[in-house]
Parts: C-alpha cells; structure tokens; sequence
C-alpha cells in the first residue's frame, strides 16, 4: 500500500531510531512528534498529516525513545530530557540543521520545555503545539492513559480518552491496532517504568501551563481541540497571550488528537502557518536547510 511515506532507521547515539519521511530532500524540513500515550507512535499519530505537509515540505517524523520501533530505553532520572537530546541528535544524524518542529500532546510538551528552557537545544525555526501544554486535568480520561495493563479493554478506554466521537472507541480494529502497537516487545514495559517510583520519594513535578513562554523567540501555534477530554477549555489562547507573536487556534469537533480526528482543518492549518513562516524566512534572507 502507497502511503505516501517511507520508513528509514538510523542509529542515533548508539540507539536505533526509526523514522517516516516523505517529501523532498531539498525543501524546508517539518518534524512531527508524536504523543506519548501507551501505544503511540509516528505513524499513528502523523498518519493522515505526512503526505499533506510532504507536498510542499520535507517532512519527518521520529519514533521518539520507548515508542514505535525506536529503541525502548528510559532515563530514570531525566526521561523527558533524554527525549529531547536524542531528538537532537537525530536531526543532526539526519542532516537537519533547522526545521519547524510540531508536536501532539507529549510531544508538544517536549517543544514546549525545550524552548522555555535557558538554552534550547532543538533546532527550532517556528513551533507548534497541538493538545499539549495545558493542564491535564484529573479525571477518569487522564486515569485511563494511566491504567493501562495491556488489555483491548484498557487500550479501548485510551482511546475513549483521546478521542471527541465515539466511532473511534467502537472501531474494533483500531482498538486493535493501537493495542498492538502497545504491546511490542519492551513497549509497555519502558512507559509503565516511567511511572516507578523509589518507595517514600516525591511525585514528579506533573506537565504544567506553567512556564517561561516569554522565553520563546521562534514564531509559535497553540492548537486546541473544541472537544479534549483531557485539556481545560481556553488553555491554548491563555498559552499563546504569554508568547510574542504567537497566535492560537481550536478545532471544532476534536478531542486531544485533532490531527487523526480531523485531519483537513488541521492540515489545512499547518500549511497555512508553515508557508507563511517560510515565506517570512525567504523576505528576510533565511535559506533552508
């Protein structure tokens, strides 16, 4: 089957990292990261957005660390860090020295802390967050991606969790596959392991809206779905007011994955937003990588 795409490996750092790719090797590159659900991957996550975006970009998209069929390993005391540099290293593996970062919830996140942090490290030219970011709010969703022991009824509740319609839940088969996908060998195993904690040590600090978005310098979209199960109403455009320049937006009829659930507006989005920043690159002088 053509799916407008194709999967390639390096190794990165000693780790195998596989990634899909599409699109023209001399075009302005987009990095899509996924999110970081029991079953997450990039082409679950960027399956109906890679061929979109290739058209007009190079477009890749990793299996961050854990997830996929990149390696499964985790950094007990800095995984999100450890994420964000073997992101790095991939696109200097890879050849990228800038690019338009978007990312989906976890992944979102992790452009999110990246770029607040006092010395960055992604080679960021615009950035976009979709359903990542606000906070998460306690409630049987967020206790579902939690919960997860590996069973289809458990993968289903995920599912309910991400999702605004139904039809996704009731779609055996996709229950399925993103079942599968969380059941790889090592899978759950190194996203359950994120959650170990030494007996009598404090909870980790939990992903906050908090942060330093003065620090972002790069031009930036917030992106909401109208029906998250797992976001407060209003977080994006409360995120974007604290970013210069930077703008939100909400997609109607999307829960925390609008990409999937709504591909044509978000799509449709991306490229608008994207085009616009390469364009302001070219007026300014900027070239591409």
């Amino acid at each position: 089957m053509d799916t407008g795409y194709d999967r390639k490996t390096v190794v990165v750092d000693g780790l195998t990292t596989s990634y899909l790719e599409a699109g023209a090797e001399h075009a302005e590159t987009v990095v899509l990261l996924h999110g970081g659900e029991f079953g997450a991957s990039a082409e679950l996550g960027w399956e109906r957005t890679i061929s979109a975006l290739g058209q007009r970009f190079r477009v890749l998209a990793p299996d961050m660390l854990g997830y996929g069929q990149t390696a499964k390993v985790l950094d007990f005391v800095d995984g999100r860090g450890m994420r964000i540099r073997h992101l790095a290293a991939f696109c200097a593996a890879v050849g990228v020295e800038v690019a338009h970062f978007v990312g989906n919830s976890m992944g979102a996140i992790n452009l999110l802390v990246d770029a607040t942090s006092t010395a960055p490290i992604l080679p960021m030219r615009s950035l976009v967050a979709i359903c990542g970011g606000g906070e998460i709010q306690n409630n049987e969703h967020m206790r579902a991606l939690y919960d997860y022991d590996a069973t289809l009824p458990a993968m289903k509740s995920i599912v309910t969790a991400l999702f605004y319609a139904s039809s996704y839940p009731d779609d055996e088969a996709y229950v399925a596959r993103r079942h599968e996908s969380a059941t790889l060998p090592g899978a759950w195993e190194t996203i359950a392991a994120a959650r170990f904690r030494r007996p009598g040590s404090e909870p980790p600090a939990a992903a906050s809206s908090r942060r330093a978005y003065e620090r972002i310098t790069v031009p930036a979209l917030i992106v909401e779905g109208g029906g998250d199960k797992l976001l407060p109403p209003g977080w994006a455009a409360e995120i974007a007011g604290q970013i210069a320049g930077a703008r939100s937006a909400v997609i109607n009829n999307a829960g925390h994955c609008p990409q999937i659930e709504q591909p044509a507006a978000v799509n449709d989005l991306l490229l608008a937003f994207l085009t616009e920043q390469s364009h302001n690159d070219h007026q300014s002088g900027a070239h591409a990588s």
